[in-house]
């Protein structure tokens, strides 16, 4: 984690030292399809304390496509990254990033920045599992778009280097300055410039009073405002006095990402003395990375604020988590947040080459400031050094990982044609 009074030198040596123990090349290296964990026993084992009538949903989700796998399929790509050479420099992971989990969210004024907009699965880990998955979705994104495999390279190596630049840049800076540094214009323009206006859509909702397999829809509400009202406890006085007088109106369920489906993950609207106040609840779990990290288990709603608290780029007041037991009788952890404004999240299978690139360098630019912000910048960058080495080495695993991520896919849909699992088809 983020170094501790050590001088320039001794963290430099340490990076070093990291790389005689691990060469950059190294971390071309794939796990061999027998030495791997069964990807669909891991899937199941994720099924267990899952609302059961959305369980088909989330395979039905996982089959639509091989880049729609990647993006469910975190668990199993954490035990394959388990598996491969450690540099053993930690920092505040994502744990999924995946390049889908990053866009452009609204700082004050109105100023667009990149930023991570999901936290499900962070942990402290090492940094370069972060930089894997986000290598490796781009070459999956690459080939569901069909970009030749000489755009898929440069795209692939665009965001490694991206980090690598950057990681030397914040080496020499201070907290703070690392902190409100700001990327390059020139790529945030071409993604911005190339996507839709608009608030970020909240995707699939249900509506309360349909809602069923997790209790009486009719009781939802009072169910929920005690997660609120717990929530609301835990919220410094500054931030509690934000929220007197707010009611909760109506709420909604939201589907999330595939990687979550069978969670609970509700929309609440509060009205109150201001503006209506649109609050995501979203039930936390374990982390994908903490049996691979030897994490002990504590509370899954503190791990994710705390979490998205160390690396996101924009801050939120709302932020917060609570436990109860008001819905099956189990404890059970969820994070709160505000419905995020400006155009977080991103639709990466609608990019062109180029514009894939662009938000690759913004990927990559991002994770290294999160990197930078609760790890040592100094070691990683001298770990990282000047040449292509680490940057090609990570583009042989992304390329490895997204052939296997096919034949996983494959698999999958294999077991759902043979009946072994159940998928909903809409």
């Amino acid at each position: 984690m983020p170094h501790t009074g050590t001088d320039s030198a001794e963290r430099v040596a340490c990076g070093r030292a990291a790389r005689s123990a691990v060469a950059r090349s190294e971390h071309a290296e794939f796990p061999a399809p027998g030495a791997r964990a069964d990807p669909l026993v891991l899937l199941a084992r994720q099924d267990h304390g899952r609302v059961p009538e959305l369980l088909p949903v989330r395979y039905g989700r996982l089959a639509a496509s091989p880049l729609a796998y990647f993006r469910g399929a975190a668990l199993p790509m954490a035990a394959d990254l388990a598996a491969t050479p450690r540099t053993g420099l930690l920092v505040q992971a994502c744990g999924d990033a995946h390049p889908g989990n990053f866009g452009l969210v609204a700082a004050p004024g109105r100023r667009l920045v990149p930023d991570l907009v999901d936290f499900d699965e962070t942990l402290p880990a090492p940094w370069e599992w972060d930089v894997k998955r986000l290598t490796a979705g781009l070459e999956v994104t690459g080939r569901e778009t069909g970009h030749p495999p000489a755009q898929r390279r440069r795209t692939a190596l665009a965001a490694v280097e991206a980090y690598r630049e950057a990681m030397h840049g914040f080496a020499g800076r201070t907290a703070h300055e690392i902190r409100h540094a700001r990327p390059d214009p020139g790529p945030l323009r071409v993604v911005a410039g190339r996507r839709p206006a608009g608030r970020v859509r909240p995707g699939p909702l249900v509506p309360a009073s349909r809602i069923g397999g997790d209790g009486d829809p009719a009781t939802l509400a009072d169910r929920l405002g005690s997660v609120l009202a717990r929530y609301q406890r835990g919220l410094g006085p500054g931030r509690r006095e934000l929220l007197a007088g707010y009611r909760l109106a109506e709420v909604a369920r939201r589907v999330p990402d595939v990687g979550r489906i069978g969670t609970r993950c509700w929309l609440a609207a509060l009205v109150g003395p201001g503006a209506p106040l649109v609050l995501q609840v979203k039930e936390a779990g374990s982390s994908v990375l903490q049996e691979y990290t030897g994490a002990a288990p504590g509370c899954a709603g503190r791990r994710v604020v705390t979490g998205q608290r160390r690396t996101q780029a924009v801050g939120d007041v709302f932020l917060g988590w609570a436990r109860t037991t008001r819905f099956d009788g189990r404890a059970r952890d969820f994070s709160v947040r505000r419905l995020p404004d400006g155009r977080a999240g991103t639709d990466v299978a609608a990019m062109t080459p180029n514009v894939l690139r662009a938000h690759a360098r913004l990927c990559g630019w991002t994770l290294a400031k999160a990197h930078a912000r609760t790890g040592d910048a100094v070691a990683i960058a001298a770990y990282l050094g000047f040449g292509p080495v680490f940057a090609e080495a990570v583009r042989e695993f992304a390329v490895a990982c997204a052939d296997q991520n096919e034949r996983d896919h494959a698999a999958l849909r294999a077991g759902i044609r043979r009946g072994d699992v159940t998928a909903a088809t809409r």
